[in-house]
């Protein structure tokens, strides 16, 4: 989405949020999360800009709600890290140069919390087969997990960028309702899973 309407499908998504006033999804939404016990300190959701400091508060004072709050500290870019994969790592996330040494999370080039809680899963049983001499592991055709892996190891290295999970990495299924193609494909997802957890487990948990 580009153009006007850009920050509504970004930020100031108001997806699974209803105003109590009226039962209707709002038409944009400002996040505030708490950072603080006593609730004194709320974080702008999602506000991280390249913005000069004054044009944020004066972006923001914009907002009634926020036209006087104290402004703590303004918002930064961060810096995503992350190497090659397509170049150097295996599906089993393994470098391909180094065999032993596994690497997970946001380093690997995928984005978000599952999505690195995901990989440091993989990492961590891959790392422990490994140091017991068993043969290594991979997500299983079906998963988000295999998805994501995919992705990350078969990119084109050139234009590699780091990847979210989304319905659109995984197999299609041919139904046309869209609620029913996703549902199909969360239960093909939990299939693959349940194999992947009994080849995981074989010679591991006897051993530990």
């Amino acid at each position: 989405m580009r153009g006007f309407h850009a920050l509504r499908y970004g930020p100031l998504k108001p997806v699974g949020i209803v105003d109590p006033k009226t039962g209707r999804r709002p038409y944009a939404v400002l996040q505030l999360r708490r950072e603080d016990s006593e609730g004194s300190m709320l974080n702008l959701v999602g506000c991280q800009t390249s913005l000069k400091w004054s044009e944020q508060r004066r972006v923001f004072r914009m907002v009634p709600a926020l036209s006087r709050a104290e402004f703590l500290r303004y918002g930064v870019m961060h810096r995503n890290t992350y190497v090659c994969s397509p170049a150097v790592l295996s599906d089993t996330l393994e470098f391909a140069e180094n065999p032993g040494l596994f690497l997970a999370g946001q380093l690997t080039g995928v984005e978000g919390y599952m999505e690195s809680t995901a990989t440091g899963l993989l990492a961590g049983i891959n790392a422990a087969r490994y140091a017991l001499g068993e043969p290594l592991v991979r997500a299983e055709p079906g998963m988000m997990l295999h998805a994501l892996i995919r992705y990350i190891t078969s990119a084109d290295p050139a234009r590699f960028q780091p990847m979210n999970a989304s319905f659109g990495l995984l197999p299609r299924v041919e139904l046309k309702d869209r609620k029913e193609r996703r549902m199909a494909m969360v239960r093909r997802a939990l299939e693959s899973a349940g194999k992947m957890v009994k080849i995981a487990n074989i010679g591991i948990a006897d051993r530990l």
